[in-house]
């Protein structure tokens, strides 16, 4: 039972059964041309490259928050470069294919991914932390505290 014209690739229901097993149509999946992104990275790598990352400040630091599902900490890097710039990197390696297993589908992606942050003149570069738990990357680049200026109340008179 197809519900797209066999023409234009695999839309059709794995199980005639299951409403929810359609599989959709991707009008691309055939053509072998390397999609090329505006940052420059391969489509392979810019579906990883879109590492959501969340950064929030609270009085003390600034804290970068990364989900990184099925990465271990030896596959993600944490640097400070050019004084300022915090960069995330890693790479997600591909299952290997083996020639005997019969895929139904891949949904995952590999690949690998770069994000780059310019963190405020209030940030403490030289004691920035990582960790990663539970295939989240906290990242914390703590502030300086600011000084308040001094502040003299003058007495008026009259």
């Amino acid at each position: 039972m197809s519900l797209i014209p066999r023409v234009f690739g695999t839309g059709r229901r794995t199980n005639v059964f299951d409403p929810f097993s359609l599989d959709i149509w991707d009008p691309f999946q055939d053509f072998p041309l390397r999609t090329i992104t505006p940052s420059g990275f391969d489509a392979e790598t810019a579906t990883v490259a879109n590492t959501r990352i969340d950064w929030k400040e609270t009085p003390e630091a600034h804290v970068f928050s990364a989900d990184l599902p099925g990465l271990k900490k030896e596959e993600v890097k944490v640097e400070v470069e050019e004084g300022r710039v915090l960069q995330i990197s890693g790479e997600r390696t591909k299952e290997k294919e083996d020639k005997n297993d019969t895929w139904h589908r891949v949904e995952r992606s590999g690949g690998r991914f770069l994000r780059r942050f310019r963190l405020p003149e209030n940030a403490k570069v030289d004691e920035v932390k990582a960790s990663m738990e539970n295939g989240v990357l906290t990242v914390t680049v703590p502030k300086e505290e600011v000084k308040k200026p001094d502040v003299k109340p003058i007495q008026i008179t009259g």
